[in-house]
């Protein structure tokens, strides 16, 4: 099992230094392209720019299908100042605060790509004494390009207009302790758990029960992201994101947590039930728990109006929306809970 963690920990890496927020895509998606021909694996497109792999399996009628996304948080330009710096926009719920001093890249429609600072405006503290009682939010923070311009056309100059999208770095660390670190493991590492899914059934040539659609969705965090494309076969949704770790919940990062309920609703409790006794019996570390202020890709399926079973599993991350952590303990625990839950 140590080699097919190993991969996942190396595709979320890739995965996650590609710059990939909602609406801004494709490379990723033609990244995940090129990887399921690595694998064996045939891909496809959808309309809206998700990738959809087909894992052929001895059942055709009563499909499942594994939902991930590969779309994170980021921000677009909202205004190019009088000053020449930028105001933001944010892309999905990013925050300011967990932004506020870090790195970001800006790219332009034509292809060109610059770097900057997210800061408090005025943040030098020698000079602002209303620093630390100052709300962070997109009205008090902007990007400072690290180009020469001081003023509205100079930026436009540099070729930047209002809809470029700006885009945070990841920051991505893997401790010799096994912590994975970085912004964004929601939802690239979960994205990496199918990859090795997918590379695990080929390399150990298993046909699985049923047919296994992998869909990588791009627009997620803005709400619709698994709204469509569903194939006519599928009878089930088993959304793979990441878990919730925090005050009141049983997960930590060295857990799968199976979700029972989320701010969308309860899952189907034969699912739920199912996945428990498939963890149970092969002695995967698991945490079942209800997410307060949650939903899912298979949330948005549900309100679409598909008829199917439906359910949420995902490696323990900590601080979501922030500089998250897990752990491969959680990576391998997930694996393991797909193979189980899927022979």
């Amino acid at each position: 099992m140590k080699k097919y963690v190993d991969y996942i920990v190396k595709q979320a890496t890739q995965l996650l230094s590609i710059d990939s927020p909602s609406g801004f895509t494709e490379e990723v998606t033609n990244y995940l392209m090129k990887e399921f021909a690595d694998i064996g694996y045939e891909s496809y497109k959808t309309v809206k720019g998700g990738v959809m792999a087909e894992i052929p399996g001895k059942k055709k009628a009563d499909a499942v299908m594994l939902d991930a996304h590969v779309d994170t948080l980021g921000a677009m330009v909202a205004e190019i100042k009088s000053n020449g710096r930028l105001r933001l926009a944010a892309v999905g719920g990013l925050n300011a605060n967990n932004v506020e001093t870090e790195i970001c890249r800006i790219h332009t429609k034509s292809g060109q790509i610059y770097e900057g600072t997210c800061q408090l405006i005025n943040a030098s503290t020698h000079v602002n004494g209303e620093y630390s009682n100052i709300k962070r939010s997109f009205d008090t923070v902007e990007i400072v390009i690290d180009e020469k311009t001081s003023s509205k056309e100079e930026t436009r100059k540099l070729g930047i207009s209002n809809g470029d999208y700006v885009c945070f770095s990841p920051a991505t660390r893997i401790t010799e302790s096994g912590y994975i670190k970085s912004r964004f493991l929601d939802d690239k590492l979960s994205a990496a758990i199918l990859l090795g899914y997918a590379k695990y059934l080929k390399d150990e040539k298993i046909e699985p029960e049923r047919t296994v659609f992998q869909h990588f969705t791009v627009f997620e965090e803005v709400g619709h992201g698994a709204s469509a494309s569903v194939p006519e076969n599928v009878k089930e949704i088993l959304s793979v994101d990441m878990g919730c770790v925090g005050e009141g919940l049983e997960c930590t990062e060295h857990e799968v947590s199976i979700c029972v309920k989320d701010s969308g609703g309860p899952y189907h409790y034969d699912i739920v039930k199912a996945l428990i006794g498939a963890a149970e019996k092969a002695g995967i570390g698991y945490a079942a728990d209800v997410y307060p202020f949650y939903a899912s890709d298979v949330d948005a399926t549900l309100k679409a109006g598909f008829d199917f079973r439906h359910g949420l599993i995902g490696p323990g991350v900590y601080a979501s929306h922030g500089y998250e952590r897990s752990h491969m303990d959680g990576v391998e625990n997930t694996l393991k809970l797909l193979i189980e839950y899927l022979k």
